[in-house]
Order: C-alpha cells, then sequence, then structure tokens
C-alpha cells in the first residue's frame, strides 16, 4: 500500500531539510498549507522549530487546528518532529496557549541543575522503552541530533517509546500511541540512524499503518 504524506507547512518548520530527508527514501511530500490540502494526503508530518505560542498562533492562521484534531481522533498517520511533538500535547510551561491535545500530558522546561546546558544541543543517544514503527529492538547505536529547551512529560508512561539521557535525567525522545507519534530531535538532521528512522516510518506506512496501541 502506498501512502499520500503531507508536511505542514505552518511557517516554523524546517520544510527544506525534511523533504530532502524523504526525497532521498525516494518518497514525495505534499506540502500542506490549509484543509483542502488535507483532502490529498493519507499521512502528515508536522515539523517545528521556534516556540510553543508562536507556532500554535502560526497553525490557527492556516484554520488547520480543527481538522487536525479530528485527524487525531481518527487515529490517522502523523510523525511530529521538534516542536512538532511538543504541539500534539495539551499545554507547555513556554506559552500559555492551548496546544493540540492528540497526546495527553505537558510540555515543562528541561530540569536545571543537571550539569547540562539549557538548550540541549548535539548528539544524543536514545534508548527504547516501548514500542513503535520507529525503532528496531536490536538497534545500538541510535544517536540522534537535538535542539531544545523543554521537554514532553506524557501523561501515560505506556506513550514514551523511547528516552534520552539530559545530566541524572531522562527525558523524553520518542512519543508513540495508536498511529500518532513525534520525536523530540531532528531524525532529517541525524545521519545515517535518523535516515533509517524515517525509512522505517514509511515502510510502516506502506504496510497499513497497523495501530500499535
Amino acid at each position: 500500500m502506498t501512502y499520500r504524506i503531507g508536511l505542514i507547512d505552518y511557517g516554523m518548520g524546517n520544510l527544506y531539510s525534511v523533504q530532502k530527508a524523504f526525497d532521498r527514501l525516494g518518497q514525495s511530500l505534499k506540502i500542506v498549507r490549509n484543509p483542502n490540502d488535507l483532502l490529498e494526503v493519507e499521512a502528515l508530518v508536522l515539523p517545528g522549530v521556534g516556540s510553543f505560542d508562536p507556532a500554535m498562533e502560526q497553525l490557527n492562521q492556516t484554520e488547520l487546528i480543527p481538522y487536525l484534531k479530528l485527524w487525531g481522533s481518527k487515529n490517522k498517520p502523523l510523525l511530529g518532529i521538534c516542536l512538532g511533538l511538543q504541539l500534539l500535547f495539551d499545554s507547555s510551561d513556554e506559552g500559555s496557549k492551548a496546544g493540540l491535545c492528540l497526546l495527553k500530558g505537558h510540555i515543562q522546561k528541561l530540569p536545571v541543575n543537571q550539569g547540562e546546558r539549557i538548550p540541549h544541543m548535539g548528539w544524543s543517544l536514545i534508548e527504547k522503552t516501548n514500542n513503535s514503527p520507529l525503532l528496531n529492538t536490536n538497534d545500538k547505536n541510535n544517536w540522534m541530533y537535538f535542539v531544545h529547551s523543554y521537554c514532553a512529560i506524557p501523561a501515560e508512561k505506556s506513550d514514551l517509546a523511547a528516552t534520552t539521557k539530559f545530566g541524572e535525567s531522562k527525558i523524553a525522545a520518542i512519543v508513540w500511541r495508536g498511529r500518532i507519534g513525534a520525536c523530540q530531535f531532528h531524525p532529517e538532521k541525524s545521519s545515517k540512524a535518523g535516515q533509517a528512522m524515517l525509512k522505517r516510518w514509511v515502510a510502516w506506512l506502506k504496510d497499513g499503518a497497523p495501530s500499535l496501541r
């Protein structure tokens, strides 16, 4: 089965890098800027760079928010990247606006006094905690590139699919429920490991996107 994948453009995502990563997989993306564009796709990628409230404001201007909530209620495939992960949750310490509420939980500031700089920037090893289409059980060298100052606290522990170390703490690296998931890092900037992850997601879509939970 072939999935038509849409890339949401709301003015706060590095679309070029994401497009190039999928191009290397031979997978085209349709740019989604308004609700009508959603009629032409069956899976979505929600990228994001910047701050929570401005991102929600930009999304609101596209008029996509109610349609993305409907997309989530129908458990249709969606992959969030970096800020795109944070927007899937209910709320954030970074602002006062509500998120998309597709996953239950809150976004909070990275823990201080961890001997780590904020923002968390650079390569970190991720560790699988629950199943998702993005990771194989036998993966050993999942070093991914992070740039962020906030992290997700899922309300349901089963939604946490992978973590990474931040000082003495472990923070969310991948979240997943049903057909909706996201990564806090940038797979499109994470060399071969990130490319392999996107390849698994595309393969999962083509296999019919079986829901995990």
